[in-house]
């Protein structure tokens, strides 16, 4: 394929401007006024009284909605490819979210937290609203999806858990799942990393924005990780992000590591259990050469609804070979099929 667009979508993509009051005034001075692209299948225009289901497509850590656009070498943006499959009717039409809830930790995890916002009430009381009272959408859970991948992934599992009232289906990617096995092995690196900084994070913050980078590759990107995800899981109440261990020996810190294990998905589920049994469609996959073993939490999370009785023709369960956290993108467009089959009139 060609290293820039080929050719105009057959559906369209409206790129609007939300402003959002619940992000005004947000901890970290982020902008209230968020961008938020919704592509119409084909046939939308042509059509005056035909209403459709919706899929929110919501990024990882460090994702931004317009990166979804942006081209990839010898593979196709996801909008394009999502195109693609309501152009060729693999599906049934459906209306297509991308929501932006960026920090400058690099996200938010989709949850109301004192340090960060309050992006989970944000994606859920405005966007939603936003979108329903604009476009001809299917004003109901049975009818309205979440997905994405990592931290998106983690959003795609939570939010229909906590707003069964607005979500009926969700395909999670290598979402975040079973903490101990997907974050506990970075603590280690992060207090090897702060030696410099005389463990204080906050100190090592200042720098990175300042233009000071780690020599190590990824050692900013993960040190920024476990900040952002502090300041959205453990942060005081006055905003201050407390990290989940001690950065000077990487001991666990019980009451901080307990409020992030409250956040995990696998543990989350049994408190669920009726939203859970309530989804038309869960799709969950990850990679088994994933560099955070989220194709354990995948597998764990699969479990975990199981037990609850959330019944197996409701559920895609995939083990995606070989495929890495980078790679797992590639399901994408199936996953965005199953779900709009799923959450049609006709399902």
């Amino acid at each position: 394929m060609q290293p820039w667009y080929a050719s105009e979508f057959v559906g369209h993509v409206d790129h609007l401007t939300i402003s959002s009051e619940l992000l005004r005034d947000n901890p970290l001075g982020d902008p209230h006024e968020r961008p938020l692209s919704v592509y119409t299948p084909p046939g939308y225009a042509d059509e005056t009284e035909r209403r459709y289901p919706t899929v929110y497509v919501i990024q990882g850590y460090t994702g931004f909605v317009t990166s979804w656009f942006n081209p990839r070498a010898f593979w196709p943006s996801f909008p394009e490819e999502a195109d693609g499959v309501f152009a060729r009717g693999e599906a049934p039409p459906a209306i297509v979210v991308y929501v932006d809830a960026w920090t400058v930790y690099g996200g938010s995890q989709f949850v109301d937290s004192p340090g960060t916002g309050k992006y989970h009430s944000y994606l859920c009381d405005e966007v939603v609203p936003y979108v329903d009272s604009r476009y001809r959408t299917l004003n109901a859970p049975e009818h309205r999806g979440i997905a994405g991948k990592s931290s998106g992934g983690f959003g795609a599992m939570i939010t229909p858990m906590l707003r069964p009232d607005l979500f009926g289906g969700l395909a999670t990617h290598a979402g975040d799942a079973l903490y101990e096995a997907c974050y506990i092995p970075e603590f280690p690196k992060v207090v090897r990393f702060l030696r410099d900084y005389d463990g204080d994070i906050m100190r090592w913050w200042a720098a990175f924005q300042d233009g000071a980078y780690a020599d190590e590759p990824d050692a900013d990107l993960v040190a920024a990780m476990i900040l952002g995800v502090s300041a959205c899981f453990s942060a005081r109440d006055d905003g201050t992000p407390e990290l989940p261990f001690d950065p000077r020996t990487g001991v666990l810190v019980p009451e901080a590591w307990q409020r992030w294990l409250d956040w995990d998905p696998v543990r989350m589920a049994p408190n669920y259990a009726d939203a859970l049994r309530s989804q038309r469609a869960i799709w969950i996959d990850a990679g088994t050469k994933d560099e955070w073993y989220l194709d354990l939490g995948a597998e764990a999370f699969r479990d975990a609804i199981r037990e609850l009785g959330v019944a197996d023709d409701v559920v895609h369960f995939e083990h995606v070979e070989a495929a890495t956290h980078g790679t797992i993108n590639r399901q994408y467009a199936k996953a965005l099929a199953w779900l709009a089959t799923r959450l049609s009139p006709k399902a």
